[in-house]
């Protein structure tokens, strides 16, 4: 049994039939950009870390926790901010939540030292989650039930391509001219996505009957853990070979460390076809594309074990791993369905979901790095943690159908 469509808390700001499709297109693009912000701040800073260790002198992985204080900003941020702006118009929230994202770089950029860049890495990092989930919120009211998974995909074209465009284009211009300015430059695109948001996003009251409390039920329902569980585990797969990419690459595949961008680039481009394709799938199909999702990353992920050799077979191997971001459009779409009148913390947990699938893979797959099993083990253990997100969906599908056959039976003996 497929799950039932949700209906988000209240009616949307206004049918998308009775809002131009021009001005719809032109919330999405606002969005998306922010999103784009979003996804550039978070990954530029891997490329920048020699910059950034040379002058705050620290050593480059002293540096690397930059990247972990930011995933922990999102994991943590993404709960606390969406039940403290649980009453909050959601055209209100998103404003707040971009003008945040733009001050913490532009604050980031004039960090006086490394402890005090820690501390706004980390803040940065807050808005993260509950700008997805309450963006995804309003593009599916917007869409429709029909095509509220295809909006979601749009909105997170700006993350992906943000791996592809902004995240290179952030490096160049930190080793250009300083790691300062690209966080003044990631500062720019956030505030003009706050003007365009400004300009575009449709006004609407707060949600009816909304509270911090009503928020936190969220937490109470199992299908939503076993959906998060699905993503912090099964998407994991990819960050244990994308972690570890670069010298698996360059020491296992004999690739030369010039080229090591544009096997990156291919990554990041999967997951923009990935985004794509898996969102159109979702509106036909949620339960089958999520499953199919899964399945790809099993495949692809045993693929690079098996390719890890040779340059141009892992190369593609790679480019294919990153399709598997087809998984994500589903999952946030799916938690929209049991997430019941808890949506805005159940969409924001899906962003600290998929930052501890990157703790994860990361972790399990240094573990068998360590262990002597090679670089290309990855594969292997990434493999064997989508595996693990099939399983999570597989219990989450069966409960689903015994309440349905509950709910039948005890209606038809009333």
């Amino acid at each position: 049994m497929h799950p039932p469509v949700a209906t988000t808390d209240t009616a949307p700001p206004a049918p998308s039939s009775a809002r131009p499709r021009t001005q719809t297109r032109w919330t999405e693009f606002a969005l998306a950009l922010g999103g784009f912000a979003i996804g550039t701040s978070e990954f530029s800073i891997m490329g920048l870390l020699p910059d950034v260790a040379r002058e705050l002198h620290v050593s480059v992985p002293q540096a690397g926790h930059l990247i972990s204080a930011y995933a922990l900003g999102v994991m943590v941020g993404a709960p606390v901010l969406a039940v403290a702006c649980a009453r909050l118009p959601r055209h209100l929230a998103l404003l707040g939540l971009m003008a945040a994202l733009a001050l913490g770089n532009i604050a980031s950029a004039l960090a006086p030292s490394y402890e005090s860049l820690m501390v706004l890495r980390f803040l940065s990092g807050f808005p993260h989650g509950t700008f997805f989930g309450m963006a995804a919120l309003v593009v599916a009211d917007l869409a429709g039930p029909a095509a509220r998974a295809r909006a979601v995909g749009r909105l997170m074209l700006g993350l992906t391509i943000a791996c592809v465009v902004g995240s290179p284009l952030a490096t160049g211009i930190g080793q250009y001219a300083s790691w300062r300015t690209a966080y003044l430059f990631i500062g720019g695109i956030a505030a003009s996505a706050w003007l365009l948001t400004l300009l575009n996003i449709p006004r609407a009251a707060a949600v009816a009957g909304a509270s911090p409390l009503r928020e936190l039920g969220a937490l109470r329902r199992v299908q939503v853990w076993l959906t998060l569980g699905v993503g912090s585990v099964g998407f994991g797969g990819l960050f244990a070979v994308y972690t570890y990419i670069t010298p698996t690459m360059t020491e296992l595949a004999g690739l030369r460390v010039g080229l090591v961008p544009f096997v990156l680039a291919g990554v990041g481009l999967g997951m923009v076809v990935g985004n794509l394709v898996g969102a159109s799938f979702a509106d036909r199909s949620l339960p089958k594309t999520i499953v199919a999702a899964l399945l790809w990353n099993v495949l692809t992920l045993v693929s690079f074990w098996l390719t890890a050799r040779n340059p141009w077979a892992a190369s593609l191997s790679a480019f294919a791993l990153g399709m598997g971001f087809a998984l994500v459009p589903g999952l946030q779409t799916r938690l929209m369905d049991v997430a019941a009148d808890a949506q805005t913390l159940a969409a924001s947990l899906n962003h600290s979901a998929f930052n501890l699938a990157n703790a994860l893979g990361a972790w399990f797959g240094g573990l068998v790095i360590s262990a002597g099993f090679g670089w290309n083990a990855t594969g292997v253990v990434g493999a064997a943690m989508a595996i693990g997100g099939l399983t999570f969906f597989a219990v989450s599908m069966g409960l689903e159908r015994r309440s349905a056959a509950v709910a039948q039976r005890n209606a038809f003996t009333m």
